[in-house]
């Protein structure tokens, strides 16, 4: 039982205080002037020295590895890098759009267009992680009218590959550009160019050697790039679209004044006589396209292409849609 009285109790608290500078009930100005001192709490509130504190195990990445980890959910292929930069050169408004690879994307994409450009004060920015002409405020998130509005895919790009890119405005007197290797970015340099921009991409992965390892053959990688370059065609038909593959053109869609003109380069010219047109508008949405006749059957739905707001998109449910309007017929 304790026997101490009150003041015997105060006389013991204050011998502690005067012993501990900062005690369990330091004040605000108290543990702020600790901390300047190398103090820090623990668990219990207690101050003890900083370089006591135990090392966890949760850290922060340090910025090359988070810069490959976004490159790896962004580029997972040649294909990857050309999508994105078509859809910026859609973006900026080009109406030709030239795509020139090198052993199936792997050693060169080059993308040239006539679109806006970019500024030189700009420029250094376009390779930065997270910066976008196309967002300002959240509420622009509820109101997107472009393919890309993240700012991630040119970053990402740049730090598993070498990237260049060269870009004048329509009304400016030269043009700037500027280099990126393995995320490192070389100064913004004036330089002389046509209106619009030129991105390069050279040596893709050459710092992810196991990505590199599961690239498929060059031709199946060119594949993959050709398919993509007939999609935005297609839902693009007044732009002109050139695909060069080891200095070989495949791809030579002029601009078309309709969608079954365009189609008729990208599906055959016996396409005339399969599709239909189709429009129908409910509510504020609108649907417009064509389709095959019912006597015209394909093994697969690979030539089965839906847009949304002009982006390729797959869907279950739109596919089953398409098939069970057609399964009485066919």
């Amino acid at each position: 039982m304790d026997q101490a009285g009150p003041c015997s109790r105060q006389k013991e608290r204050e011998g502690h205080d005067a012993q501990d500078p900062f005690p369990l009930t330091a004040s605000a100005p108290a543990r702020k002037d600790a901390s300047h001192r190398g103090l820090i709490g623990d668990s219990a509130g207690r101050l003890q020295p900083l370089q006591s504190r135990p090392v966890g195990k949760i850290r922060v990445l340090p910025r090359d590895v988070i810069e490959k980890i976004a490159a790896g959910e962004i580029v997972e292929r040649p294909a990857s890098v050309v999508k994105e930069l078509v859809e910026n050169a859609l973006d900026a408004g080009a109406k030709r759009v030239t795509v020139e690879i090198e052993e199936g994307g792997a050693r060169l994409i080059r993308v040239i267009d006539d679109g806006a450009g970019i500024a030189p004060e700009d420029l250094a920015l376009a390779v930065a992680s997270h910066a976008t002409s196309k967002l300002s405020v959240d509420d622009d998130l509820v109101h997107i009218a472009t393919f890309g509005f993240r700012g991630e895919a040119i970053a990402s790009i740049g730090a598993i590959a070498h990237l260049k890119i060269l870009s004048r405005r329509p009304d400016a007197p030269s043009g700037a550009s500027v280099e990126v290797r393995g995320g490192a970015m070389k100064p913004v340099r004036e330089a002389g160019a046509p209106a619009g921009t030129r991105v390069e991409v050279a040596d893709l992965f050459f710092n992810v050697p196991a990505r590199r390892k599961f690239l498929k053959s060059a031709a199946t990688e060119a594949a993959h790039i050709q398919d993509w370059i007939e999609r935005f065609a297609l839902a693009n038909p007044k732009v002109a679209f050139f695909l060069e593959v080891d200095k070989r053109r495949v791809v030579q869609a002029f601009p078309a004044e309709t969608l079954l003109e365009r189609a008729r380069y990208v599906l055959g010219p016996a396409s005339d006589a399969e599709l239909l047109p189709v429009e129908s508008s409910i509510g504020g949405l609108s649907i417009w396209g064509l389709v095959s006749r019912p006597s015209v059957f394909r093994p697969n739905a690979k030539q089965q292409m839906v847009f949304v707001n002009g982006r390729f998109v797959r869907d279950r449910i739109v596919s089953q849609a398409v098939r069970q309007a057609y399964e009485t017929m066919v």
